[in-house]
């Protein structure tokens, strides 16, 4: 056998067969088998398209949290707009002042009864008072120690009174509002001042609105009988200030 016949081992063609089908596969497969090429081709091409998904799916619930939130705004405002909740008003008609005592300074001791109107002028709303308290103060300082008063609902257009007894125990003061109480109380008529505040809601059907802080002020001159514990009369009905 020749070398040339040696060395051509290659089966034999079919008849019509291509003698260069076996070498065209060849090279194919060589192809095939180059390391990496192909598969670090189809990742390079995935790629962009994973974070042009992603970023597409963050744009979705950044739009539909934006569309949430103006839909929460208008909706809240259509409510306030068809209901426009208005502040209560407070007023004091009635008082008694059972001891004022300043001899004792800088200690005052004061035993006071007011009676406070509350009224809800609201025709669509009710109101639902907490954490309310109540003191009296003279020349911008209490005289009495904040009394907690119960919680209240108030219905719509109602008016509601209580009478709450404020101090019994003695209060520290300055020597200014000592004893400006008592020249007051040997003149027979002092400026006193009561506080009432708390948090409030206001209530529309199934909605309730979140806390509001309430501070309210009312301003009065009661008159003092000198030299006798009885309920002395309050000079006139005092309009209140109040705060939302």
């Amino acid at each position: 056998m020749s070398e040339e016949q040696k060395h051509d081992l290659s089966p034999p063609l079919a008849e019509g067969e291509d003698p260069n089908h076996h070498r065209h596969e060849d090279d194919n497969h060589e192809t095939d088998l180059t390391p990496g090429l192909r598969p670090q081709r189809m990742d390079d091409e995935k790629r962009p398209k994973r974070a042009y998904d992603l970023a597409s799916t963050r744009r979705r619930i950044f739009g539909a949290i934006a569309i949430l939130l103006l839909l929460a705004g208008l909706t809240a405002l259509i409510l306030y707009l068809v209901y426009r909740p208005k502040k209560p008003q407070f007023s004091v008609v009635n008082g008694a002042v059972y001891n004022l005592n300043t001899s004792i300074p800088p200690l005052i001791s004061a035993t006071m009864q007011f009676t406070i109107i509350t009224r809800n002028p609201n025709s669509r709303v009710s109101i639902y008072y907490d954490r309310m308290s109540a003191y009296v103060s003279y020349n911008k300082q209490a005289i009495t120690l904040p009394l907690e008063l119960p919680p209240l609902h108030q219905g719509k257009r109602t008016t509601v009174a209580v009478s709450p007894v404020l101090g019994g125990t003695a209060v520290p003061v300055t020597a200014e509002v000592a004893n400006g109480l008592k020249a007051d109380k040997a003149y027979g008529v002092v400026k006193l001042r009561v506080v009432v505040m708390g948090r409030l809601r206001w209530n529309a059907g199934a909605i309730k609105t979140r806390h509001y802080g309430l501070y309210v002020r009312c301003d009065m001159m009661v008159g003092l009988r000198k030299g006798a514990m009885g309920q002395p009369p309050l000079l006139g009905s005092s309009r209140c200030k109040v705060d939302t």
